[in-house]
């Protein structure tokens, strides 16, 4: 593969060396077309390609591409992104305009280490209706689920539908036919992962949330670190497991497949909700 000129390539929400997911960032696309977009994202072959179509001052055009189709957001190529610009232009606040809405992502630099926020656009949650054909999927019944975390579908840039499993071993060993849960997916119009989560203590602030985010598009099965599933993890919780607000939670993603992440999770009593982490050059 030749790859086009400008690709910067990032892991985000990286907990260890070698964790992260990784982004591939085009800062000035102004000469790309739908078509270019989509076959560089399908060449580099990440889960999402960010892609900055415009600017100025402070206002970022961004498109985000799966190896696919194009999604309406995307947390990880969002802090990606965002970490991007700091190393090009320095710290700064911006206002990505996405597909999805206007997200508000803050980056700064300390002492060479470069993390950025984001902010989502105002979360949705509502039920998950006709449960049965996913769970059949993952091979889950009733008797696997929390019943502290009630089964729904959240929105903060992408529907996201939230399972809550009881146990660790039931967490850790569930398994799903890939092609079967695109179908699903695609029927259902989630754009996102299915986020699979377990939590070990007790459902409260500064809670600790175990996160799997299936991702069938392309080679990808799993997701190692997904912001938008983060932050509508936290309008979930602030919705339906009714946490007071504000509260925070950490989010470690990315274990089962060799990639362990942390997403930093705030929640306020109302509006978008804040995910952070950081990102790095990815070694290749």
């Amino acid at each position: 593969m030749t790859e086009a000129p400008g690709i910067l390539h990032l892991l985000a929400f990286a907990a260890e060396p070698g964790g992260g997911n990784p982004a591939g960032v085009v800062l000035d696309a102004t000469a790309l077309d739908d078509a270019d977009m989509l076959r560089i994202a399908a060449d580099l072959g990440y889960p999402e390609t960010a892609f900055v179509t415009a600017r100025h001052g402070d206002r970022v055009r961004i498109r985000y591409f799966s190896p696919e189709a194009e999604v309406p957001f995307c947390g990880h190529a969002t802090i990606a992104t965002a970490v991007a610009l700091v190393e090009a232009d320095g710290p700064g606040e911006f206002v990505f305009e996405t597909v999805a809405g206007d997200v508000t992502v803050v980056a700064s630099a300390d002492d060479g280490r470069v993390a950025a926020g984001f902010t989502s656009v105002e979360p949705v949650v509502r039920d998950l209706n006709d449960s049965a054909p996913l769970l059949a999927l993952l091979g889950l019944d009733a008797d696997d689920l929390d019943p502290r975390m009630p089964l729904a579908q959240a929105f903060a840039g992408n529907w996201h539908p939230v399972v809550a499993v009881r146990t660790i071993e039931r967490f850790d060993g569930f398994g799903y036919d890939a092609d079967a849960l695109r179908v699903l997916m695609q029927e259902r119009g989630w754009t996102g992962t299915v986020t699979v989560v377990h939590v070990a203590g007790d459902v409260v602030d500064g809670a600790v949330v175990e996160a799997r985010n299936l991702f069938p598009v392309g080679d990808i099965t799993e997701d190692p670190a997904t912001g938008s599933a983060a932050a509508a993890l936290g309008a979930y919780l602030r919705d339906r497991v009714g946490l007071p607000t504000p509260f925070h939670v950490t989010v470690h993603q990315g274990r089962h497949i060799g990639r362990p992440s942390i997403l930093e999770v705030d929640v306020p009593p109302a509006g978008g909700i804040r995910v952070s982490g950081t990102a790095v050059p990815l070694e290749r």
